[in-house]
């Protein structure tokens, strides 16, 4: 039944800028039976960046097959034909520099690692409370970091937001039931012929399967044994990207 593969990237491709051993060569195995996109919620790097860091690792990605959360962000302000002001590292801000405004529309928020400062913080909580609406290019909680140590995402922050302004964020990335659903449309199928494999049992599993989706968890990147006690039912559990060819 499954016809196209959605591919998390960090954690399962790689951990830090150390590709996950024999990923490269499963993964171009896989792309010559099924059709693949790369879905991430990586937030500090452009998409552009996201797609060198793979190439240069070696593996074989097309423009096309990408889908971050920080491009569908920039599509949905432009959709509204809005404004926004965001709390990103400086290279995603310069990527989102055309929407910006004194007056913003949105406040966006992604993991602006040290830009997550009090000074950005109560600029975007004033926004807000002037009418702004929040949007969580990405709400993860954290994430594998090059020292193989797991490091705060902007999940964290996105809360504290929530909470001072009183608002709910408007989730753009993984978990959401619409970016899912984005990328099985560019491939031309539906839900069910479609497998998510992640490394995050929330926003890769659970967003895959409330959107319809199967979902293989791997046990490499952020992964911990006790995301198998929070209820949520991976189709399939396993050790890397490479035993997903046992499975398929």
């Amino acid at each position: 039944m499954i016809k196209g593969i959605l591919f998390d990237i960090g954690g399962v491709l790689h951990v830090g800028n150390i590709p996950i051993e024999g990923a490269k060569e499963t993964l171009k195995k896989i792309k010559k039976h099924f059709k693949v996109r790369f879905l991430t919620n990586t937030t500090r790097k452009t998409p552009k960046m996201v797609l060198d860091n793979l190439l240069n690792m070696g593996f074989e990605v097309e423009e096309s097959e990408l889908f971050t959360a920080l491009q569908a962000t920039k599509e949905y302000i432009k959709k509204e034909n809005a404004s926004a002001y965001c709390i990103l590292t400086d290279a995603a801000k310069e990527y989102f520099k055309e929407l910006e405004s004194s007056c913003p529309n949105f406040v966006v928020v992604g993991d602006a690692y040290t830009n997550f400062t009090y000074e950005n913080l109560n600029k975007a909580f004033r926004y807000l409370l002037d009418g702004a609406k929040l949007i969580a290019a990405a709400k993860n909680r954290y994430f594998k970091d090059k020292d193989n140590k797991l490091s705060l995402d902007a999940g964290g922050f996105i809360v504290a937001l929530e909470y001072a302004a009183q608002c709910k964020a408007k989730i753009i990335g993984k978990p959401s039931r619409e970016f899912f659903l984005m990328a099985v449309k560019s491939m031309q199928l539906k839900p069910n012929e479609v497998l998510m494999v992640g490394d995050d049992i929330e926003s890769d599993i659970l967003g895959a399967k409330q959107a319809g989706l199967k979902a293989a968890l791997v046990q490499t990147g952020k992964f911990s044994k006790s995301d198998l006690e929070k209820g949520i039912k991976p189709d399939f559990i396993i050790e890397d990207i490479n035993e997903l060819l046992k499975i398929i």
